[in-house]
């Protein structure tokens, strides 16, 4: 039972803020539903980081049909541009990250063109193993962000973390390629 006009106001306030709250909460939830469930892996090119020697690294997103995200250089300032960077160990160096060609569409919720990723997307890099660095396990980790949209509106941005532990071995000691799918398969100058 409320006792004073005091209490009264706090009970008529709490209960404005809720209501007030629930409809926001709910269409969160609802555009929460409605974002893709994009898949994102870490692949090497071989199957043992050599002691010594450069591997060859990608993180692959698969972007389901009716979706796209932001390029990594979108064409309007107010867009998050899709970005990865990968944290390695003190000693192994890691090249630049190299972006697929983006997609121009325009999309109903903009007057421009915008500069998106769809379908497959390969972000590829490079690891340099020194000649000294410890054999063992070593993690790598990939740090994506992203913005998702759909042909109507675009999603709050994502943030993923993809762990990509590697083998190092010595440079003496055997690697096999493999991904041959994202890296090519054949040996070249044969």
């Amino acid at each position: 039972m409320i006792r004073n006009r005091k209490q009264l106001l706090q009970a008529t306030l709490l209960s404005s803020i809720i209501l007030l709250a629930l409809p926001l909460s709910l269409r969160a939830d609802r555009l929460t539903a409605l974002q893709p469930n994009i898949s994102v892996n870490g692949f090497f090119s071989a199957d043992k980081g050599q002691q010594g020697r450069t591997i060859q690294a990608a993180v692959v997103l698969e972007i389901p049909s009716g979706f796209h995200i932001n390029s990594n250089r979108p064409l309007s300032n107010y867009l998050i541009p899709t970005s990865l960077k990968i944290e390695a160990p003190g000693g192994i160096r890691v090249g630049p990250v190299s972006y697929p060609r983006a997609i121009l569409r325009n999309f109903s919720f903009s007057q421009d063109k915008l500069s998106v990723y769809e379908g497959r997307v390969v972000l590829r890099f490079t690891v340099t193993v020194p000649a000294n660095f410890a054999t063992g396990v070593t993690p790598l980790r990939a740090r994506l962000r992203y913005q998702s949209c759909n042909e109507e509106a675009c999603f709050p941005p994502s943030s993923r973390v993809v762990e990509m532990p590697i083998a190092i071995v010595g440079s003496n000691e055997s690697a096999k390629r493999i991904n041959g799918n994202i890296f090519g398969g054949g040996r070249r100058g044969r």
